[in-house]
């Protein structure tokens, strides 16, 4: 397996945010959360994916959330500021964040987009979301999510 250093894991270097990296194989045709957590052996509840959004009035949103879990769509426009918000088409994604689709990492995107974190996540010492490349992951204390993509703690699930 390729190790290489992804935008994201630079980023955490750079503000010296202690982090792991872990690496797995992929299955293009099963890209899906729980295939990830039990590939890196994590608790689902622990992996966090990112979805980003358009919103009816500030645009682009991203929301980290567990893969068990699907993103509830009043609670996101509630969280953001919106009156509604929708998923990007998945065209979109590359252009917007410079992530595809299984790769896409909340940290270091090509904009700084407002983030919002499901609130569950502080029930956990630490979380593994997106290296910014499919197959690889990246672990790290809730907190330090937080602060390096300047995020926000909110009720975003089901």
């Amino acid at each position: 397996m390729r190790s290489h250093k992804t935008n994201a894991v630079r980023i955490l270097e750079a503000n010296n945010i202690p982090h792991t990296t872990i690496t797995y194989e992929i299955n293009e045709t099963d890209l899906s959360g729980i295939t990830v957590a039990n590939k890196i052996g994590t608790e689902p509840e622990r992996v966090f994916k990112t979805l980003v959004t358009r919103g009816d009035k500030n645009g682009i949103n991203v929301f980290c959330i567990p893969v068990t879990e699907e993103l509830d769509l009043k609670k996101a426009a509630i969280a953001s500021g919106n009156k509604k918000v929708e998923m990007i088409k998945e065209k979109e994604l590359l252009p917007l964040t410079g992530y595809t689709k299984g790769g896409c990492s909340p940290i270091g995107m090509k904009k700084k987009y407002p983030t919002y974190i499901d609130e569950t996540v502080q029930l956990f010492e630490e979380i593994t979301v997106s290296a910014g490349i499919r197959g690889m992951q990246v672990k790290l204390k809730p907190e330090d999510l937080l602060k390096i993509v300047d995020g926000v703690f909110a009720e975003l699930i089901f």
